[in-house]
């Protein structure tokens, strides 16, 4: 049986993928992005596996922590598993670009305030 993952782990799967997301994209810019399908379609699954990792966070988790917009990365996710067809590629670059970042930040914040 496999060992439950908590929310040190799920923060941990985030971090692990933003990280992928901002090595895969260094030194592109849009128009390169959306033209590189297989780094576009790697992209994606790493921001699935950001939306997916947070949902599975606990809901004490996400009720002590309500700075981070939890709701609108389940959603995210939720448009590029199951409304592919719906992607936008200029709201997923602003993801990256603009709201990946802070995610990012507020992770290992809470990152090291589960170390203390």
């Amino acid at each position: 049986m496999r060992e439950r993952v908590n929310d040190r782990g799920r923060l941990e799967h985030m971090l692990d993928a933003i990280n992928n997301v901002e090595e895969f994209v260094e030194g592109y810019d849009y128009d390169r992005f959306i033209k590189d399908r297989i780094l576009y379609f790697a992209v994606v699954k790493n921001v699935e596996i950001v939306g997916e990792a947070a949902y599975m966070l606990s809901p004490e988790f996400k009720d002590e922590h309500l700075d981070t917009p939890w709701l609108q990365i389940e959603k995210m996710r939720h448009v590029l598993v199951h409304g592919y067809y719906r992607i936008l590629p200029e709201v997923l670059w602003l993801t990256i670009k603009d709201d990946l970042p802070a995610l990012k930040a507020n992770v290992l914040n809470y990152l090291s305030s589960l170390e203390e």
